[in-house]
């Protein structure tokens, strides 16, 4: 596998770096592990007067600083890394590097400083998920434990991205070691003051509670049933979890209830799901919750 990490020196880009040193029993035999800095440009008319050799000495030392710590985090677990930077935009940078070295994975921490600043919350995050065809694990605040028993939130919404999700977890399913444990998550609508308008346009009486409980079964199954067949394939274990409401929020506040470890998702969906990560369910879920975020990025 072929890691690739944004990093900037921020306490969460290191924390994105310990993500992957604690993963050592379960990333393979052999892993490639890429630290990756970028650096916004200087002013042109700085550029100009220091020349280029000392500018060239100005980025190398500034990326050292952001390698160094990384370094020792990653060779105290066992691990080597190749190490580059670039000076340019992040998310654009991002995405091309991972094309370049052929990444797997990009795992990058949720706010960061410099380029990476508001990760998650503004344009690199989207940019990178938007231009990049690897999946990309968001770590917070919350390092998930160095253990072989992850608790493992699968989020779907009946569309084909949904099942990229499952179908990726479980290909990888060392990844979050032998003794993981899966719950399978579907929000579905909470139809709150339906009304139901009659073959002439008028408005019926809203939905009764016990209408609007099978309508809300109907939709959990729609997207959980075609799903239930590659975790018995694979003969792995989950609790079906229905929530109601406000996707990221639903999420989020379940991840912290169950303490789940990390949540994987597809970066698309259609319905409450739409647009997963480049919309609003995922960055709810970052911005109110500390859980990791795999999100997978294609179909």
């Amino acid at each position: 596998m072929r890691i690739l990490v944004p990093i900037d020196g921020s306490t969460n880009s290191l924390n994105a770096v310990s993500f992957i040193a604690t993963r050592k029993t379960l990333l393979g035999s052999n892993p490639t592990i890429e630290l990756l800095n970028i650096q916004l440009p200087l002013p042109a008319r700085a550029c100009r007067l220091v020349g280029q050799d000392a500018l060239t000495r100005y980025y190398e030392d500034e990326a050292e600083k952001v390698f160094e710590p990384a370094r020792k985090i990653l060779q105290k677990a066992g691990f080597q890394a190749n190490e580059s930077f670039v000076v340019g935009e992040a998310a654009e940078s991002i995405a091309k590097s991972a094309e370049k070295v052929g990444a797997d994975l990009i795992v990058m921490g949720s706010r960061g400083q410099s380029a990476l600043k508001g990760l998650f919350f503004g344009s690199v995050s989207n940019g990178v998920l938007a231009q990049s065809k690897c999946p990309v694990l968001v770590v917070r605040g919350k390092l998930p434990p160095a253990t072989d028993a992850l608790r493992v939130g699968v989020a779907v919404d009946g569309s084909k991205y949904g099942r990229a999700a499952v179908r990726y977890a479980l290909k990888h399913i060392s990844f979050f070691g032998t003794g993981a444990s899966f719950y399978l998550i579907n929000v579905v609508s909470d139809y709150a003051g339906a009304v139901m308008p009659d073959m002439a346009g008028m408005a019926l009486p809203a939905l009764s509670e016990e209408e609007v409980l099978e309508l809300q079964k109907d939709e959990f199954n729609e997207a959980v049933e075609p799903l239930r067949p590659f975790f018995s394939k694979a003969a792995v274990k989950t609790k079906e979890v229905c929530l109601v409401g406000n996707p990221g929020d639903e999420i989020a506040a379940f991840a912290k209830k169950k303490k789940l470890d990390i949540v994987v998702m597809g970066s698309h969906g259609y319905g409450r799901f739409k647009a997963a990560i480049m919309g609003s369910t995922a960055t709810r879920i970052a911005a109110t919750g500390d859980v990791p975020l795999l999100i997978i990025r294609q179909a």
